[in-house]
């Protein structure tokens, strides 16, 4: 995948491309939990990215049912 391909510009594309309210990727970027960068004021994300790390947070939670099952 090609950098043009893989970035989103604005949280609006990065809200589109998660399924969520724009608002909501706002509050997660002041609060550092998403993966993001700036090009000067525009916040910025990678959809590679994003991706790694909707699975990387899955992972952390499906390891965390499994230690609270046993």
């Amino acid at each position: 995948m090609n950098l043009a391909d893989d970035l989103l510009n604005g949280a609006k594309e990065i809200a589109a491309f998660m399924g969520l309210p724009a608002r909501s990727i706002y509050h997660a970027i002041e609060a550092g939990t998403l993966p993001c960068f700036r090009i000067g004021a525009k916040i910025c994300a990678r959809k590679s990215t994003l991706l790694a790390w909707v699975a990387a947070q899955e992972a952390a939670n499906d390891n965390a049912a499994l230690r609270a099952v046993a």
